[in-house]
């Protein structure tokens, strides 16, 4: 590992700490080193909070150094107004003269802007420092800058014989659960971690789910449900809360629900459209099968947690089927865990 790896690591561990705060802001890390000793650090905190080179040029004691440090970012400083002034801007004013990036920022109002403005400025720059490393850490960021739609996560719980949910008579059958009850804490936190979560209709009438953090401590997702038709009662648990309904009848406001009439013919194509102009970075899609099976066979999916639960059905609804083999697998308890990955591999 050479030097310049070295300090974009640490860039990169300092991001993460960000996570789940920053949206729609992507998650960035800052070091500043002086002679191999780091002067100043720092990551971006919340949206709308200094961003991580002003925090780390912020942390320098002694501001003289700055004209012979050498500033790591993990991405491409910014070059616009937005909450907080350019950062580019900021690193010429102190004089920083040498610059290492980890990657550029593909979005519209940067895309090579904080470069240029740096170049012209003197600074002497290096670009592309663990460049896959550093866009995967923004995987969210860079697929809604990119593809114009958020960052898609499929989730479900399947038993061990491969069946999602029980056969149903009735609709007061209860939930069927699957895994065990310490597992809900990793989902929930997985809920902390992105801006909306989505489920259909057969879900709400099922599972009558909460789609809340109740079991870790984050920000509760905006909430989504597919009701084409609005067949849903309004008297499940989800509906005590603010919830967009996609439907295929009506637009319209009515006290915390907001009903999105989308194009029957381009149903799918409608909604991420609609979450991209809503700036929607990320969104869990948590069922049902129907729902599910959609984004798949339209392969507008990037991630799938899939939980395997120590308990076989024998019959019922059987759980979807990806192609590719899961590039992660874990235990929790007596639950396994595969991560499926479709982009930034």
């Amino acid at each position: 590992m050479d030097i310049d790896e070295k300090y974009m690591y640490r860039c990169i561990s300092l991001a993460k700490n960000g996570k789940g705060n920053v949206s729609p802001n992507p998650m960035v890390g800052c070091v500043i080193v002086h002679n191999n000793i780091i002067i100043g650090e720092g990551y971006h905190h919340k949206h709308g909070d200094n961003h991580a080179e002003v925090v780390a040029i912020n942390q320098v004691k002694d501001k003289s150094k700055l004209k012979e440090a050498t500033l790591y970012v993990s991405l491409e400083p910014c070059s616009h107004h937005g909450k907080t002034p350019p950062c580019s801007d900021y690193i010429i004013a102190n004089k920083i003269l040498k610059v290492i990036i980890g990657c550029k920022d593909s979005s519209s109002k940067v895309n090579g802007k904080g470069i240029q403005t740096l170049i012209d400025a003197g600074i002497e720059l290096k670009v592309g420092v663990l460049e896959s490393k550093c866009r995967r850490l923004n995987k969210r960021f860079f697929t809604f800058h990119e593809k114009k739609r958020p960052y898609i996560i499929l989730k479900w719980a399947e038993t061990k014989d491969g069946y999602i949910d029980i056969k149903r008579k009735n609709k007061n059958n209860g939930i069927a659960w699957i895994t065990n009850k310490n597992t809900k804490i990793i989902t929930h936190k997985l809920r902390a971690q992105e801006d909306a979560i989505l489920v259909g209709r057969k879900t709400i009438e099922n599972d009558n789910p909460s789609l809340n953090t109740r079991h870790y401590n984050g920000s509760n997702p905006s909430i989504f449900i597919i009701d084409t038709t609005l067949k849903l009662k309004l008297n499940y648990k989800l509906f005590q809360s603010n919830v967009n309904i996609f439907n295929i009848l009506k637009s319209e406001s009515n006290n915390n629900i907001l009903y999105i009439k989308l194009n029957s013919d381009y149903f799918l194509e409608d909604l991420l459209n609609y979450l991209y102009k809503d700036k929607i970075q990320s969104i869990i899609i948590e069922g049902g099968k129907i729902t599910l099976k959609s984004f798949i066979e339209n392969n507008y999916w990037d991630k799938a947690m899939v939980i395997t639960g120590n308990k076989y059905f024998k019959e019922g609804i059987e759980s979807p089927k990806l192609k590719q083999a899961p590039s992660e697998t874990f235990n929790f308890d007596d639950d396994t865990i595969n991560i499926y990955r479709n982009s930034f591999t």
